[in-house]
């Protein structure tokens, strides 16, 4: 199907053609100046009914009658093509609106991510990168397109609106991030995100260190600002660069890391092999090649470096790091 760029071009050119056509006929045929001849052509083909430029020879109305025919044809195939074009494109948007409010319903597990600013292209980029689905909201028309040009599915609409959420499905998201430039912003998202899913892992961004209070009594599980976390990570770059340096690796942060480490957190359920047993029993090290950094017990407590004797319950959270295929491998087994 041609595009609608090339069919107005296909319109223009025939009504270009028929015009230049009939001006120089006129001109060749009557002797008229350039600018009679055009008028005469243009009253011609619009059949506007005025008189005549200039009474008309034999010869000037064989070819007016053939200027008519030729006219009226091709005026018809115009307004046919543009017809055609404008239906398409509308079946096209309404089959399109359709198809996505059919795949924003059946999105569960996903992240949701408000605003494509600097921020949010950042977490975006990042959940891609650990191929987690992600759905995309921004107002701005020209900033959605970034993320339909990254193949994320992207909903232009006010995040701020609580339809917007609920056509987001944000009942059954995992969790949302909030990296709009205005706190007030932030702050209603994570208001109505709380309240539409109450179990939702709710992250944001602020400005201002009373905007992150703001934030956390609204509802968000994390909040920080862009700017503290920047100075945070210069001064420890110049206190603890080898610190750093790790960190950045087994966080996948630093762009120029070349051991496949990262640090992970795994879920414990009821039917996993290593449930109800210590870490010295399930062998989880010897077995995964990765290492046990902490524990999150169920009731919120975390067990930094626990020994082997440190039993692992359901519902506990492993923080475990290693290569990423080890933690794979991992993840399916205690998940399973």
């Amino acid at each position: 199907m041609r595009s609608w760029k090339s069919q107005v071009a296909i319109v223009f050119v025939l009504m270009s053609v028929v015009l230049t056509a009939g001006t120089l006929g006129f001109q060749m045929v009557e002797g008229w100046s350039l600018f009679d001849s055009f008028y005469m052509t243009l009253i011609t083909l619009t059949t506007v009914g005025y008189e005549e430029v200039h009474p008309l020879t034999f010869n000037g109305r064989v070819f007016a009658s053939v200027l008519m025919l030729a006219g009226v044809t091709t005026i018809l195939a115009s307004i046919t093509i543009l017809g055609d074009m404008m239906l398409k494109l509308e079946l096209a948007d309404a089959f399109g609106r359709r198809r996505r409010k059919k795949m924003l319903k059946k999105l569960s597990g996903h992240y949701i991510v408000c605003g494509a600013g600097r921020v949010g292209r950042s977490v975006v980029r990042e959940l891609k990168r650990n191929r987690a689905k992600i759905l995309l909201i921004e107002s701005d028309p020209e900033r959605a397109k970034w993320g339909m040009e990254q193949e994320v599915p992207t909903l232009v609409a006010d995040a701020t609106q609580d339809s917007t959420l609920r056509d987001a499905s944000i009942e059954t998201a995992v969790g949302l991030v909030s990296a709009m430039a205005s706190d007030a912003q932030n702050v209603y998202v994570t208001l109505s995100a709380r309240v539409l899913n109450p179990k939702l892992l709710i992250a944001s961004r602020a400005s201002t260190q009373d905007a992150e209070d703001r934030l956390r009594r609204a509802g968000a599980n994390t909040a920080f600002t862009p700017y503290s976390f920047i100075g945070h990570r210069l001064a420890q770059s110049m206190l603890r660069p080898h610190v750093l340096s790790f960190l950045d690796l087994a966080s996948a942060f630093g762009r120029e890391a070349h051991l496949d480490i990262e640090i992970e957190e795994v879920l414990v359920s009821s039917t996993s092999a290593v449930a109800s047993k210590t870490l010295e029993e399930s062998q989880i090290r010897a077995s995964f090649g990765v290492i046990i950094l902490a524990i999150k017990k169920s009731d919120g407590a975390m067990q930094f470096n626990p020994p082997g004797s440190a039993k692992v319950e359901p519902d506990d959270v492993l923080i475990a790091m290693g290569e990423r295929s080890n933690l794979k491998k991992l993840e399916d087994q205690v998940e399973a």
